[in-house]
């Protein structure tokens, strides 16, 4: 969402609440709420995602945040895969399983490749405790010949948020033929 949308946004309501009940003690501490995250927001404090009163809820965080609950933690069999030698112009699957061994279950927003020849496909539900997954990446070879190391980023519910994988091997370029040579 747009920074200045929201601040307008925030400002907005806050004057419509303002205006409309301004002897109520609880709708003056949601507006101070709602100044407090502005200012936050102008500043780019990491206190602009939280809300000082329990009472107010924003629309980028509807839920309470509670930085102390159980985290879910991924446990993968292995996060680097060696797919050996090939031939550029191969595709190259494979899969990485993982359990979840925290305490909540695991929830994946998100899995980016570093290069575009690289596609990771990846769980849309909730993985519950003891569950498993897997993550399935995709490298298509075609114009990438020598050394390949390509990283997964997964985006999730852990701690730490970010997790790798990594692909690697190395591809045979194509054997140019030569044309005829120019006398």
């Amino acid at each position: 969402m747009n920074m200045k949308y929201l601040k307008s946004l925030l400002i907005i309501l806050t004057l419509v609440l303002a205006t409309a009940c301004s002897s109520n003690k609880s709708l003056e501490r949601k507006i101070n709420a709602l100044e407090k995250r502005v200012a936050a927001l102008e500043t780019g404090s990491s206190a602009a995602s939280r809300s000082t009163d329990s009472n107010v809820q924003l629309a980028s965080h509807p839920e309470k945040i509670d930085d102390n609950a159980p985290k879910p933690k991924f446990n993968f069999s292995n996060t680097e895969y060696d797919f050996g030698t090939i031939n550029e112009g191969d595709i190259i699957e494979h899969t990485f399983q993982f359990t979840n061994t925290g305490e909540s279950p695991l929830i994946i927003e998100k899995a980016t490749a570093s290069c575009g020849c690289t596609v990771p496909k990846w769980p849309n539900d909730p993985i519950p405790v003891g569950g498993t997954g897997e993550i399935e990446v995709r490298f298509d070879s075609k114009n990438k010949p020598n050394q390949q190391i390509k990283t997964i980023t997964i985006s999730a519910n852990t701690d730490p948020t970010l997790t790798r994988l990594r692909i690697k091997g190395f591809v045979t370029p194509i054997q140019q033929t030569a044309g005829p040579v120019k006398q």
